[in-house]
C-alpha cells in the first residue's frame, strides 16, 4: 500500500482499527496469480506474537480456503471511517477535493483449524465480540445440543498469524493546521457517523 510518511500509522492504531472494524476483505492469489477475495468478519487476538493473529471462518463451499497452503501470503484489508473533504472547507486558495480515511493491511498465511472443539472456540469468540456479553446476547449455548458441532461441517475456520502490518491514517496531516481544524468542524457537524468518526481520528492526529 502506498503510504506517504505523513500518513503512516503505528501498531497501536492498527490494532484499534482491526478491533473496531472487523468486517474485512481477505485476498489470496490462486495458482495463476489471480486474486480470490472473500468478505468476512475477523477477530484480532493478542497471542504473544509480534503482531497478533486473526481468526475467522468461511463457507466450506467457498474454495478460497484451499489456497491457504500456497506459499503466497494472504492479505486482510480493514477499513475504518472515511469521509469526503471539500476544498470549500479550507482557507481561501487554489485547493482540490480529497478523501480522508484510515485503513490497515495485514499479511500472513492462514492456518486451517480442523478440530471441532477449536472451531467452536472460534465461533464462540466471534459471537462474543459482535454480540457482546449481556443477558440478551446470542451465543452457541442457545442452539440445541449438538447443533453447533454439526454446523461446523459446513464451514472452515482459520487462524492467520500476522507477519506484516501496514497502517495508513490519511487525515489531512499534510494541510495547514487551520485547514485541519476547519475540516474537523465540518465533519463533526455532519449527520454521517463515518464523517463524525473521521473527525475523531483527525483530532487524534493533531500535533
Amino acid at each position: 500500500m502506498y503510504i506517504p510518511k505523513a500518513f503512516e500509522g503505528d501498531e497501536a492504531a492498527a490494532r484499534e482499527i482491526m478491533q473496531a472494524h472487523g468486517w474485512a476483505l481477505l485476498v489470496t492469489a490462486d495458482e495463476e496469480g489471480a486474486p480470490l477475495c472473500t468478505h468476512g468478519a475477523l477477530v484480532w487476538q493478542d497471542d504473544g506474537t509480534p503482531h497478533g493473529s486473526l481468526v475467522g471462518h468461511m463457507a466450506r463451499a467457498n474454495g478460497h480456503w484451499k489456497l491457504f497452503d500456497r506459499p503466497a501470503q494472504t492479505l486482510a484489508i480493514f477499513w475504518g471511517p472515511h469521509a469526503y473533504v471539500s476544498p470549500t472547507w479550507y482557507t481561501p486558495g487554489v485547493k482540490v477535493p480529497t478523501w480522508n480515511y484510515v485503513t490497515v493491511h495485514a499479511y500472513g498465511r492462514p492456518e486451517i483449524i480442523a478440530a471441532t472443539p477449536a472451531v467452536l472456540m472460534v465461533l464462540s469468540k466471534l459471537a462474543a465480540v459482535y454480540e457482546g456479553t449481556g443477558p440478551d446476547a446470542w451465543g452457541l449455548g442457545r442452539l440445541p445440543p449438538g447443533n453447533a458441532a454439526g454446523q461446523t461441517q459446513n464451514i472452515v475456520a482459520f487462524r492467520m498469524p500476522i507477519t506484516r502490518l501496514e497502517t495508513k491514517l490519511k487525515l489531512s496531516q499534510n494541510r495547514e493546521l487551520e485547514d485541519r481544524h476547519r475540516v474537523i468542524a465540518r465533519l463533526e457537524a455532519s449527520d454521517s457517523q463515518d464523517s463524525q468518526a473521521t473527525a475523531a481520528w483527525m483530532k487524534k492526529a493533531l500535533p
